[in-house]
């Protein structure tokens, strides 16, 4: 079994910045690709930032200069660090990970919960 559990989720204000966490657990290999999706109501899921093992990073045209992923290996955790929000970042925000298992070495796809994030004065 692989667990993903998002945190760092809340309300705040236009201009603000929040942190958000993916830890990973459970019978891990390794992580292939980490990642951040949004999806706000009545629209459809989007990518927000990936981080591959190997070091290569990708950003929305949406949250470029704005928004910064990174990884801790060692933790198998990723986290989005979001600056200068804006109303239109509302969403609920999804981790998403590309994992090879113990024992099987298998690749799959885990997804999180989600967590919320809603900015507005």
């Amino acid at each position: 079994q692989v667990q993903l559990v998002e945190s760092g989720g809340g309300l705040v204000q236009p201009g603000g910045s929040v942190r958000l966490s993916c830890a990973a657990s459970g019978s891990i290999s390794s992580i292939l690709t980490m990642g951040w999706y949004r999806q706000a109501p009545g629209k459809q899921r989007e990518l927000v930032a990936t981080a591959t093992s190997g070091g290569n990073i990708n950003y929305a045209d949406s949250v470029k200069g704005r928004f910064t992923i990174s990884r801790d290996n060692a933790k198998n955790t990723v986290y989005l660090q979001m600056t200068s929000l804006k109303p239109e970042d509302t969403a609920v925000y999804y981790c998403k990970a590309r994992i090879s298992q113990i024992p099987s070495w298998k690749i799959d796809d885990y997804w999180g919960q989600g967590t919320q994030v809603t900015v507005s004065s």
